[in-house]
């Protein structure tokens, strides 16, 4: 298990975006938390194994429907355990 940081940059809010990433890391039994930054990208800390964190990635190049990614920036955390993944308002 591992955890990590995703920065994803584009038109990734207002585009229900942490929601389908929520929605994604439930399906791949990942933890963690999907929340907006204020310069509009997205940051997801993700902890599972490095295949589950590696189709996460994968999956953020595509994003939802309406979302236009144009950065994915993953960078290992020390390890941290949640109970779930959320969406972080």
């Amino acid at each position: 298990m591992k955890t990590v940081s995703i920065i994803v940059s584009g038109r990734v809010q207002g585009v229900w975006f942490r929601k389908y990433a929520q929605e994604k890391a439930i399906e791949l039994h990942i933890t963690g938390y999907v929340q907006n930054l204020p310069n509009r990208s997205v940051n997801i800390i993700a902890t599972g194994t490095a295949l589950q964190l590696k189709q996460l990635a994968d999956w953020c190049y595509i994003g939802s429907t309406m979302s236009n990614v144009t950065n994915v920036e993953v960078t290992e955390l020390e390890l941290e355990l949640f109970d779930d993944f959320r969406i972080i308002r």
